[in-house]
């Protein structure tokens, strides 16, 4: 089979959806229900002329075996609902989508699981409905619940599972089962660090096996390390594909690399409002983030030498108490490597921050980092759980310089640090040997 071979080919996508309307797959549990809702439903149509809005518009691409691709792109930008018109659960309202392949997908939590079933026997569906035998599924049945973390509740019904344990599960069956074609949605949005980092170690090795991937996260730090091509989505229309770099750019609203040294104010306002703003807040708002060097310059590149400042400009709109700013790095694979806060500044841990305008500076010292690329997040946060989130919002390097001509770092953290060596022979007591 040749690794060119077109595995998704989506043509002129479109999928409307009618406002207030539901899709036609129930569960027994929804058909209730709507018999109690329909009531209102009706009288909601008598008095408003229907709505339509489309999730996708005119959406073409094609993904070839092996490929690993991201989906890009802000919330209701139309990324879930692409991944549930090439898994089938939804039928597109125009164009054609053609799958060669067992398709495995992760899409939302107890999504391919029958709640009355048990832990087991949805693992036993599942592979079944893939179109795998009997003994291939048993064969990998102790490596998926090991995986999950869920022996104990096995033969537990699905149903009392935690949400954490329901995705750790349908993670574990969707990628061990070996679909051909896998499809996640957000896997790392639910979950411990723990769980994340092992999600993001099993993708990799799902890909060094030649399978297909389809990955949507807000995290870009992960699509970047897992995904060297892109598709980025805006209001349900494909705007981007091409390589991952340029995609997360395209996505952040920024024109070139250079450009995510700062991004300028009102453009990085207006457009990560939109995408990565939880709230929206009444209480602040982020004007510009920057990376700069020991001359005060935007710059995406360091000596491990130098000192890097961080600068974080912003409005404050209302009095907000215990308000601090969060600056966290993470490495190529989303692991968190280095956090500090504004309110380890004692001025800032005071009282509440008052209407006006901000800019709050952090510095890390120099001979810190080895040879490292660090992805920056900031996170603005008051005790009324207003919280403005910008992840993997920009990415510099550091060029590791060495330590006394040491110029080896095999290593992110390479600090340097104070060392004593002194003899101990003379401290030493003398033990005689017994006659």
């Amino acid at each position: 089979m040749s690794s060119d071979l077109v595995v998704v080919r989506a043509d002129a996508l479109g999928k409307r959806y009618r406002v207030g309307e539901r899709e036609p797959y129930r569960a027994l549990r929804d058909v209730i229900a709507n018999a109690f809702s329909a009531p209102l439903r009706r009288s909601h149509r008598h008095s408003h002329q229907a709505e339509y809005i489309w999730a996708l518009d005119d959406v073409s691409f094609e993904v070839r075996r092996g490929e690993v691709v991201g989906l890009i792109g802000a919330n209701g930008a139309g990324k879930s609902t692409l991944l549930k018109v090439l898994s089938r659960i939804t039928e597109p309202t125009d164009g054609e989508v053609r799958v060669r392949g067992r398709v495995g997908s992760l899409l939302e939590v107890g999504t391919g699981f029958h709640p009355e079933l048990t832990g087991r026997e949805n693992i036993l569906l599942n592979g079944t409905i893939l179109g795998m035998r009997n003994a291939e599924i048993r064969a990998r049945l102790d490596d998926i619940v090991e995986f999950a973390g869920v022996q104990q509740y096995l033969d537990t019904p699905v149903k009392r599972y935690s949400s954490g344990m329901q995705v750790r599960l349908a993670f574990a069956v969707a990628a061990h089962l070996e679909p051909e074609i896998l499809l996640v949605d957000e896997v790392l949005a639910v979950g411990d660090a723990e769980f994340q980092q092992r999600c993001l170690g099993k993708m990799r090795d799902v890909t060094q096996e030649g399978r297909t991937i389809l990955f949507v996260s807000h995290n870009l730090g992960a699509v970047r390390s897992l995904c060297p091509r892109s598709v980025v989505l805006e209001k349900g229309k494909l705007v981007f594909d091409g390589d991952t770099a340029t995609g997360i750019q395209r996505y952040l609203g920024s024109g070139s690399v250079e450009g995510l040294g700062a991004v300028a104010g009102q453009q990085l306002q207006s457009r990560l409002t939109k995408s990565r703003l939880y709230g929206p807040s009444p209480f602040f708002a982020c004007n510009r983030i920057a990376v700069l060097d020991s001359t005060g310059a935007p710059a995406t590149s360091f000596r491990s030498d130098e000192e890097i400042t961080i600068a974080v400009d912003y409005e404050c709109f209302r009095p907000a108490g215990q308000f601090r700013v969060l600056v966290v790095l993470r490495d190529e694979e989303g692991s968190a490597l280095f956090r500090t806060e504004s309110i380890d500044d004692p001025a800032a841990s005071e009282g509440q921050l008052e209407p006006g305008a901000y800019r709050s500076t952090v510095t890390i010292p120099a001979n810190l980092f080895g040879d490292v690329q660090l992805d920056l997040s900031v996170s603005l946060v008051s005790d009324v759980l207003q919280v403005l989130d910008f992840a993997s919002v920009l990415r510099f390097g550091v060029d590791f310089q060495g330590h006394n001509g040491n110029l080896r770092s095999n290593a992110y953290l390479r600090p340097a640090l104070s060392w004593q060596t002194s003899s101990t022979e003379a401290a030493a007591p003398v033990r005689r040997a017994r006659a």
